[in-house]
C-alpha cells in the first residue's frame, strides 16, 4: 500500500527557517519522482518543488527558488524539504506527492499525504 506521511511543519517567525520530511512507504524513491505541494486558504494549490528519480536537476518555482531546498535519503525513503528566510506568504498547508511509478516530476501525482501546516507569523 502506497503511503506518504509529511511531518516537520509548525509556526515560524519570518525570516526562520523548518525542514519538512515526507517518508514514503510501498514504493521506493528510486522509481519515483517526489514533489512538494502547497495550498493557502483561498489559493489554488502549487507545485513548490520536486526531485526526480531520473538524474535531473530539482524543481523549483520561482517564488521558493534560492530559499527552499529538496533532497532525498533513499536509505531512510524520505524526501525533505528545507524552508530558508520564510515569509508570511509561505504559510500554507504542504503536501508531498508521488506517481508510482513515476521517475519524472508529475503536475498532478496520484498519490498525495495528508499534509503538515507551515504558518510564518511575528
Amino acid at each position: 500500500q502506497v503511503q506518504l506521511v509529511e511531518s516537520g511543519g509548525g509556526l515560524v517567525q519570518p525570516g526562520g527557517s523548518l525542514r519538512l520530511s515526507c517518508t514514503a512507504s510501498g514504493f521506493t524513491l528510486e522509481d519515483s519522482a517526489v514533489g512538494w505541494f502547497r495550498q493557502a486558504p483561498g489559493n489554488e494549490r502549487e507545485e513548490v518543488a520536486c526531485i526526480s528519480s531520473a538524474n535531473e536537476s530539482p524543481f523549483y518555482t520561482d517564488s521558493t527558488r534560492g530559499r527552499f531546498t529538496i533532497s532525498r535519503d533513499i536509505s531512510k525513503n524520505t524526501v525533505y524539504l528545507q524552508a530558508d528566510s520564510l515569509e508570511p506568504e509561505d504559510t500554507a498547508i504542504y503536501y508531498c506527492a508521488a506517481d508510482v511509478p513515476g521517475k519524472i516530476c508529475s503536475p498532478r501525482p496520484d498519490y498525495w499525504g495528508q499534509g503538515t501546516q507551515v504558518t510564518v507569523s511575528a
